[in-house]
């Protein structure tokens, strides 16, 4: 959308301005005019006052002579002349030798021009000054600097914004926001029968699922102003500035209103407010000021306030409570269907050949945003380049999944033989015990090429379906398969390596959640151990019960891995041949699809 900057005026260069013509004034102006108190008088007076021994003071410099007499204080100058015998006559008329006559005036001149004159430049400057500010604050009031005006960036309606249909993958949320859009272009509809819309409304969700899209296609199709501000910009060093800002955003939306005001990253200034000594006092002040103007217009004034967080459970209650942020619009990570239009949306920009397939990709790639979407096209097209074709085909997006989740190939990794041996039976021991569970994912493509990631090797499974709920099976064999790389080294190699340490964090992973989380224990039964935080951010947790609790859980959660651990290696054993002769054919291709491994296994 089309950006309209307001044209800042850099006030600290009128004040650097006072400064300097202060200094200059000090350095310059007062030693003129205290140099008019001097009088010059001819060489011929000078030795009239020597003869008669009137001298008090004098000073001989390089060009001139100063001196007072002993019944005046002014002070006299004239000039130099050949004179060798000046120094003992008037050491004989009693003068003294200062290094530096002070030239004095009288205390009215002093007092008007060190006290006087410097008071009248600066109130004529500053009235100057507050004028200025005044026009640039709109009549109300100055802000120093310019630190208290918000610094929203405005963007109006232009022919090429972002719309609707310009945000796949979030329908739920597009629904929701589209009665907003409704009620700006046709308030009246509302109004008439009583309704008000929600002053507020928050947009929470993972990192990079296009809240702030959303909000621009908000007010793209409203085709109203939108003020779009980050939460840190409120954040000043000096207290109250933050809440100024707020202040000003306030009123330059009432001004334009109907309009949309986005605040991104809103926990920010809105974290809950703990009463700890210490703490930032002016991210209160900036919060109790959001509070104050969100209550401050009503609902059908046409601002409407958009959010986005990925913080919800930081904010502060005041600010999510009814009445303020009456609404909040989940922004979740896109399912399969999802995935594949927010793929045809950003495929729009390249040159797609005719037999790409956008719906196995999405299921490649489940569990990814709608920016890690935009990524593997893009990293598509350039793959493309790089290998001389003008048109992103099938491999092109395959391998550009591969890079966004694992990094690129390590082509110049130097690998022995028998690494790279261990490495394959690795491999094939996840894939094989995956492919004899039923309720396992299918195999899509191994491989033992090492990533920049760090990985030496991968199996990638894909879902045909999304699962939103799994059953105690299906997590059990999902660590089952976990550990069947490390099952496959100790039965052909009798020995272990570091190759399977994510496989372990990630088996124990499940195996605590399945106890703490899921309620998959019959000893503690649905009872919640363990507290997550920061669900969109990683998914943070911490027990909730006593030591003892937690000792029985370590010791639960061991028994679960070892207990499929054991199945693995039995799997494995059952089916040495297969495993033999799969890790021998991908020990050779180094990669080989999920159609060749099913083949050589039931062959």
């Amino acid at each position: 959308m089309k950006e309209v900057k307001t044209p800042k005026k850099p006030l600290f260069l009128y004040y650097l301005g006072v400064l300097i013509l202060l200094m200059l004034f000090n350095a310059l102006l007062a030693p003129m005019l205290s140099s008019s108190a001097v009088k010059d008088v001819d060489y011929g007076k000078f030795m009239t006052r020597i003869e008669q021994k009137k001298i008090d003071r004098v000073e001989v410099e390089d060009n001139q002579i100063l001196f007072t007499l002993k019944d005046d204080d002014t002070v006299y100058r004239t000039g130099l002349m050949n004179d060798p015998d000046l120094t003992d006559r008037l050491y004989e008329a009693g003068a003294t030798f200062d290094k530096e006559i002070q030239q004095t005036m009288s205390p009215l001149t002093s007092m008007l021009i060190y006290f006087v004159l410097p008071m009248v430049i600066f109130i004529f400057i500053g009235q100057r000054l507050n004028k200025k500010l005044m026009e640039q604050a709109g009549g109300k009031g100055s802000m120093m600097f310019g630190m208290g005006k918000s610094n929203a960036k405005i963007y109006v309606q232009s022919t090429d914004g972002i719309r609707f249909d310009d945000v796949a993958g979030e329908d739920e949320a597009k629904e929701s926001l589209t009665e907003i859009v409704d009620y700006l272009h046709n308030p009246s509809k509302y109004t008439d029968v009583g309704a008000q819309m929600p002053k507020g409304i928050l947009l929470v969700g993972p990192p990079g699922t296009g809240k702030t899209m959303l909000a621009k296609a908000v007010a793209g199709e409203a085709r109203v102003p939108f003020f779009s501000i980050s939460g840190s910009e409120f954040v000043e060093m000096f207290v109250g500035m933050g809440a100024s800002k707020v202040r000003d955003l306030f009123r330059q939306a009432k001004e334009k209103a109907p309009c949309i005001v986005f605040i991104d990253e809103i926990d920010t200034i809105g974290k809950k407010r703990d009463g700890q000594l210490g703490g930032n006092d002016e991210r209160e002040q900036t919060l109790n000021q959001l509070l104050t103007e969100m209550d401050g217009f009503e609902g059908n004034n046409g601002v409407i306030i958009l959010a986005a967080t990925n913080r919800p459970e930081s904010l502060d209650p005041a600010l999510t409570r009814p009445g303020r942020f009456d609404r909040r619009v989940p922004v979740e990570l896109p399912d399969l269907k999802g995935r594949e239009a927010i793929l045809k949306v950003h495929a729009k920009k390249i040159k797609t050949a005719k037999d790409v397939d956008f719906a196995a990709i999405a299921r490649m790639a489940a569990g990814t945003s709608g920016a890690e979407l935009a990524n593997i096209i893009n990293e598509a097209a350039l793959r493309a380049v790089r290998q001389g074709r003008t048109e992103v085909n099938q491999s092109d997006l395959e391998e550009s999944i591969e890079v966004v989740i694992a990094g690129y190939q390590k082509k110049n990794a130097i690998m022995t033989d028998q690494e790279k041996k261990i490495v394959a039976y690795h491999e094939i021991g996840h894939a094989l015990v995956a492919a004899k569970q039923t309720e396992s994912a299918p195999v899509q493509k191994i491989t033992i090429i090492p990533r920049t990631s760090g990985a030496l090797g991968y199996t990638m499974q894909v879902e045909q379906t999304d699962k939103v709920l799994m059953n105690k099976e299906e997590l059990e064999n999902k660590i089952a398969t976990l550990t069947g790389g490390r099952a496959a080294e100790e039965i052909v190699f009798g020995q272990i390596t570091t190759g399977a340490s994510n496989d372990i964090e990630q088996a124990t992973k499940i195996a605590r959640a399945m106890i703490t989380r899921y309620g998959m224990s019959e000893d503690f039964d649905m009872v919640a151990m363990e507290t997550v935080t920061n669900q969109y951010l990683g998914g943070d947790t911490s027990l909730a019960c006593s030591a003892d609790t937690q000792n029985e859980i370590d010791r639960k959660v061991v028994e679960i891995v070892k207990e499929q651990h054991e199945k693995a290696r039995s799997i494995l054993e059952e089916n040495r041949e297969k495993l033999d002769e799969l890790a021998g054919f991908l020990y050779e291709k180094e990669t080989i699809t999920g159609e060749e491994f099913m083949e050589i296994l039931n062959r």
